[in-house]
């Protein structure tokens, strides 16, 4: 499985970006996909995933500014991500995880966003 980030980029705080992450290759029929974000000297944590059937889980950091949705058909996740705050500066990293096997788990390359004036 490849997965294809974009979307990234730098945006004043206040404002919005939207991820997307294109998957590829043997994907999993029901797989869990999702975002995870590192900044330098942090680790990684989940921002937001959601389930081939639609099922969402948010961090409580970013509940009411972003929003994570995918498209089945383009086996495709996006993250609009509204209200950036400084804090949220980091390599957004896309993942793609099968339902039933969490050994089954893959990785896009990141993007970063940088939320600054």
């Amino acid at each position: 499985v490849q997965l294809q980030a974009s979307g990234g980029g730098l945006v004043q705080p206040g404002g919005s970006l939207r991820l997307s992450c294109a998957a590829s290759g043997s994907i999993p029929r029901i797989n869990v996909m999702g975002w995870y974000r590192q900044a330098p000297g942090n680790e990684r944590e989940l921002v937001a995933t959601i389930t081939t059937g639609g099922m969402t889980n948010y961090a409580d950091f970013v509940k009411g500014r972003f929003t994570i949705s995918r498209d089945n058909a383009r086996e495709t996740v996006y993250l609009q991500m509204n209200s950036l705050k400084p804090e949220d500066t980091a390599v957004y990293y896309c993942n793609l995880r099968n339902f039933y096997r969490f050994q089954e788990n893959y990785w896009g390359q990141g993007t970063q966003v940088t939320v600054s004036s």
